[in-house]
This record gives C-alpha cells, structure tokens and sequence, in this order.
C-alpha cells in the first residue's frame, strides 16, 4: 500500500497493538483474553507493519523467522507440561509459585507459561503465512 498517511501512522499502530496483545495475554487467566487472541492481534501488528513498510521491512524487525517464534512456543509450551511430570503430577497439571522482584510479589505459573508459548506458535505462523502472502517475490 502507497499511502504516506498510512506509512506515517503504522508505526505507531504497530506499538499500540502490540503493547495491547502484551495486556491481553497476561490478562487471559483471570477475565476473556489469552495466548490465542493475543498472538492474533500481535500478528495482525505484523501484518500491517508489512503492509505500511514492505515485506521486507516485516521481516527485518522480526530479527528471526516467523516460523523460529513457533518453535520456540512449541517448546515453552512442552516445557510447561513437562515441569509438572517433574514434580510427580499428571502431564499438564497446573504449578504456581512466586518469587519477590524488587519488593513486589511476583507470581509464576505452568499454564501462564503455557499460554505464552501458545502466544508464541500464533504469532509465528500467522506472520510467516501473512509475510509470505504478502511477498511479491512468493519466497517465504
């Protein structure tokens, strides 16, 4: 898309819309909202990164492949499930703990670590499907 408006306010769009799909990550355990929804809107950031910049663009402030951020949530995700055979539980059994970081308590769970590794495998194969969609040249 050509359009100088557009060029000039995707930037910012992006940022909004990724600091939104942050909140409504972490926001998923308790009201509407999680890893799915988030990746989505995170991808959709990318999508019309791609769409303002080029697909070029896109994929250098990836810094990675799309499809290397869903291996990764692959792995965050398995690794959730494996803590818990661990600590002598069924597979997938949801673990908490908590730790003090700079005097505010912070709390740690298998299925928050689990829905960031699902927040990881939709934002990677939704942006690799998106960029190469958008690619001219058809390379993914």
């Amino acid at each position: 898309m050509n359009s100088l408006i557009f060029r000039t306010i995707a930037p910012l769009l992006v940022a909004v819309m990724l600091v939104f799909s942050v909140f409504v990550l972490l926001r998923g355990h308790n009201e509407p909202g999680g890893g799915f929804i988030g990746g989505l809107i995170a991808a959709s950031a990318l999508t019309i990164y791609g769409m303002a910049m080029g697909v070029a663009a896109a994929r250098t402030a990836l810094k990675a492949h799309p499809l290397a951020y869903a291996g990764f949530g692959v792995a965050l995700a398995g690794l959730a499930g494996v803590l818990s055979i661990l600590f002598d539980v069924p597979f997938l059994t949801g673990l908490w703990s908590s730790f003090e970081f700079d005097g505010v308590e912070v709390a740690i769970s298998t299925p928050m670590v689990f829905d960031i590794g699902v927040y990881f495998v939709v934002f990677g194969t939704i942006s690799a499907v998106a960029l190469a969609l958008e690619d001219d040249e058809g390379g993914a």
